[in-house]
């Protein structure tokens, strides 16, 4: 058994199998500069262990991912980091996470919400608890999806409901994300590992030949039928927005109304 020093993921590489887990469960796995680079560095890391063929990506505690830390993206980056560096580093992140040879499966529960959809995109399969709740707030926000998240969104559900999750920020759940095709499984939450392990353990009896040239074909058709490679836009999208008046007003109302909803749940 191998493992990757990082500080906010466990990554390890156990034979023909691996793990990337987000493991700040106390803030709900957001995905700050410093995580979106350790998940790029650690696809990079598997890519150099090829007898691993598949890797799962979960999240620990009580949440696959908070989605975005937005305050990672106003220049606080780590080192020299450029306030443009910062809002690219997602897009970096899932282009890596896509780009792993080994086949990655996507084990999803609690929370999974706006830029935890755009890591769950980038990986091959998507297993989900039944109490899943998914939502892509960022138009609230008012930052636009970035990180390649519209064409992987467009390319796994199709346009109109990519227009209508994306604009509205309405939550759905499992059973529509299946059934818009970005879920390959959903089961009841104490089954989820069972479900995982089941997979992985399907994957694992086939050779790895013929698991990497399924998903460079895979890859390689919808690549060519909705292309990321010129997300690297997003980030001045996202850097324009978090400096548009009308657009931190939205925000500012946003967060305003969710303090208020919590401030009466207690």
């Amino acid at each position: 058994m191998e493992t990757q020093q990082a500080s906010t993921l466990a990554v390890v590489a156990d034979g023909p199998r691996g793990s990337i887990t987000l493991n700040r469960a106390d803030k709900l796995n957001p995905l700050g500069v410093v995580t979106l680079t350790e998940l790029a560095d650690a696809a990079r890391w598997f890519d150099a262990r090829p007898q691993v063929k598949v890797v799962v990506v979960a999240g620990n505690g009580r949440a696959f991912s908070a989605g975005a830390d937005l305050a990672a993206f106003t220049g606080a980056g780590p080192g020299s980091v450029t306030p443009r560096d910062a809002a690219d580093a997602g897009r970096r992140m899932a282009d890596a996470v896509e780009a792993m040879t080994a086949v990655t499966v996507a084990r999803l529960h609690g929370h999974c919400v706006g830029g935890g959809v755009v890591l769950a995109a980038a990986c091959d399969l998507r297993v989900a608890a039944d109490t899943t709740r998914f939502s892509i707030p960022e138009v609230d926000l008012g930052i636009p999806l970035a990180w390649g998240g519209i064409p992987r969104l467009v390319r796994e559900i199709g346009p109109a409901l990519t227009k209508e999750l994306v604009m509205t920020c309405r939550p759905f759940g499992p059973a529509e994300a299946k059934a818009a095709g970005f879920l390959n499984r959903v089961v009841p939450e104490p089954d989820l590992d069972a479900e995982v392990e089941d997979l992985v353990r399907q994957l694992l009896t086939k050779s790895a030949l013929t698991l990497t040239a399924t998903k460079r074909h895979t890859n390689a058709v919808t690549e060519g039928m909705v292309a990321t490679a010129r997300c690297w836009s997003d980030a001045d999208s996202l850097v324009t927005a978090l400096l548009d008046p009308e657009s931190r007003d939205a925000a500012t109302a946003y967060l305003t109304r969710h303090s208020a909803r919590r401030g009466e749940s207690q």
